[in-house]
């Protein structure tokens, strides 16, 4: 602010007067001067000033040119935007649902491009449902996929030679297929012995244990259970299981190595809600007594197999008349049956849809059969399928023949 025009000076104070006779000096030295002997308001002659700003000592950069050592920070450059969306942007969950649509093979080859993706790719949400069948090298792979939380696992035919397992928690898995396959009984147990949550298991035709059938007593919520062709365990162990496991509804103990008290120990201690029963295949083991245990106990069965049942006559006919809701009825090779008690079937189970009596009818008599009973379907089913994953009946390669129990895996392995 011009000195001038400050209140306290005016053109007739001595100030100004004092300047026309010294205008010879130098107005620096003159202010200073004035500022130090006359009445000058410094304070607000300091408050109209502008601020002094201090003179950066160094050019940037060049911060260690000299003799001063000076730490400085460069600001980071932004980065340019990009158009799109980056694949590390992305959440894990929105990560997941992408993955959830590829193929095993394909992400087997994206775990391995990071950290982050191996994680992810591992994760037990895409590894719920896997289908193995086919595989060579079978060992491996089965002991990292029971690691991943599977829950649905078909691998039938395959061949094991061990399992090594390192954690020993439960397994997480509801529906197995291990049918036709060649796995020590040790490997098997370490399987078994683990899990608590069946609901649909297979394993057919493979040498069992009594602490295989010891440890199926552990899973109160089996639905299905596929022993045919199995050997190995004894009949109390049976017994046991068949208690335990009351909410059976579809059981297949066809074939298996069972004498006398095999098959009474399943009479008497199957569950009373099965609705599909196969006991074929014991030629003298199953008796009439033992079918009049059974039609006590299970009065709900739908589908009933009594095939290769030799001791079976036409005597067994009134016995299971008391199945109200038998609609299928299987009694092919009960050679002591014969073609003219069979002519009352239609009269004696008026719900019943399909009859299998093959190597009791000639091919010649079938026509006759037919025409006196016209709703029932007979010899249209010449493979059971109760309990089984995949019925045998369909044609190898059909998509239909990967199913487990009428739903297909999401991830399977292709040759």
């Amino acid at each position: 602010m011009p000195l001038r025009d400050l209140p306290c000076l005016s053109p007739q104070g001595s100030m100004l007067s004092q300047s026309k006779r010294t205008n010879k000096r130098k107005s620096k030295g003159f202010l200073s001067e004035g500022l130090d002997t006359e009445c000058t308001p410094t304070e607000l002659i300091q408050q109209w000033s502008p601020t002094h700003k201090h003179q950066r000592l160094l050019s940037k950069g060049k911060e260690n040119d000299g003799s001063q050592f000076v730490l400085a920070r460069r600001s980071r450059r932004k980065k340019e935007c990009t158009s799109g969306i980056s694949w590390d942007h992305l959440p894990d969950e929105l990560l997941l649902r992408v993955l959830f649509y590829l193929p095993l093979q394909d992400l087997l080859r994206m775990s391995t491009v990071c950290k982050r993706w191996h994680r992810l790719g591992l994760d037990e949400s895409l590894w719920r449902s896997v289908d193995l069948e086919g595989l060579t090298h079978m060992d491996p792979a089965l002991q990292q996929v029971l690691k991943t939380g599977v829950q649905r696992l078909r691998c039938p035919r395959s061949f094991v030679e061990e399992l090594r397992f390192t954690d020993t928690g439960p397994l997480q898995i509801l529906h197995l297929d291990l049918s036709s396959s060649i796995i020590p009984t040790s490997a098997l147990e370490s399987i078994i012995c683990r899990c608590r949550l069946l609901e649909c298991l297979s394993l057919e035709g493979l040498q069992l244990s009594d602490s295989i059938i010891s440890a199926l007593s552990r899973n109160p919520n089996l639905l299905q259970l596929n022993l045919s062709g199995c050997s190995g365990f004894s009949a109390p162990v049976l017994s046991d299981m068949l208690q335990s496991c009351s909410s059976i509804e579809q059981l297949n103990v066809s074939w298996c190595d069972f004498n006398n008290d095999h098959v009474k120990s399943v009479v008497h201690n199957v569950s009373s809600g099965i609705t599909h029963f196969n006991l074929s295949g014991y030629r003298e083991s199953l008796t009439l007594d033992d079918v009049k245990v059974l039609v006590t106990r299970c009065p709900n069965i739908h589908t009933l197999d009594l095939s290769d049942s030799t001791l079976l006559m036409a005597d067994s006919f009134p016995v299971l008349k008391q199945l109200k809701y038998l609609r299928h009825l299987s009694l092919s090779r009960c050679y002591h049956i014969h073609l003219a008690a069979l002519t009352d079937l239609g009269q004696m189970f008026p719900v019943l849809c399909l009859l299998d009596v093959f190597g009791i009818v000639q091919n010649s008599h079938l026509p006759s059969l037919k025409k006196e009973m016209p709703h029932v379907s007979i010899n249209s089913r010449p493979f059971s399928s109760i309990a089984r994953p995949t019925p045998t009946s369909r044609l190898p390669g059909c998509l239909s023949d990967r199913t487990m129990w009428s739903r297909r895996c999401r991830l399977r392995f292709k040759l």
